[in-house]
């Protein structure tokens, strides 16, 4: 097993405020409503970066695999779903703590098989972009809370969730 990446501690609300300058997500520039299809973009750019024959090799040592990438955004889309169905049917919740560090390790990213993440990652993204679809006028503007403190509406968390998906496929790329 290679040794674990250093945790991320940033606090990456920002690039709801302003784009971001690795990858160029704006989130300016972005709608809710676009939300379903760039997921699906997304998705297809992992799911052709699942095929690579470098797929299990880290760039560097302190940095995931592309399969590492791709499980993350996977489970990505499986927790950006839980909370989008929380906002829709309860008044502002307040989400679990996810630590995304400690699910890569705990579920082994870097042995699991490509395919079934493909498949996998393919499946979540759809169920997610199917909620982001259900979206109505009436209920964009609900609300729910991150263990944190940070307040999210269904629209803020979709472009919070939007930009962790495409900074992560300028990752896999780069």
């Amino acid at each position: 097993m290679p040794e674990p990446i250093a945790p991320d501690t940033k606090d990456w609300t920002w690039v709801l405020e302003q784009q971001c300058d690795e990858c160029g997500f704006d989130p300016a520039a972005q709608t809710l409503a676009a939300v379903p299809g760039l997921l699906h973009d997304t998705a297809m750019a992992f799911s052709a970066v699942l095929r690579r024959a470098d797929v299990r090799e880290r760039p560097q040592p302190d940095v995931w695999s592309p399969l590492e990438y791709a499980c993350h955004v996977r489970d990505v889309h499986r927790i950006f779903g839980e909370r989008v169905t929380l906002m829709l049917t309860q008044d502002a919740p307040t989400f679990a703590n996810w630590d995304q560090d400690e699910t890569a390790i705990a579920s082994r990213y870097d042995e699991q098989d490509p395919a079934e993440v493909d498949v996998d990652l393919i499946e979540a993204a759809g169920h997610v972009a199917g909620l982001y679809s259900t979206v109505t006028p009436e209920t964009i503007g609900r609300t729910g809370v991150r263990s944190n403190g940070s307040a999210f509406t269904i629209e803020t968390l979709g472009l919070y969730h939007l930009h962790d998906v495409v900074h992560h496929v300028h990752d896999v790329r780069a």
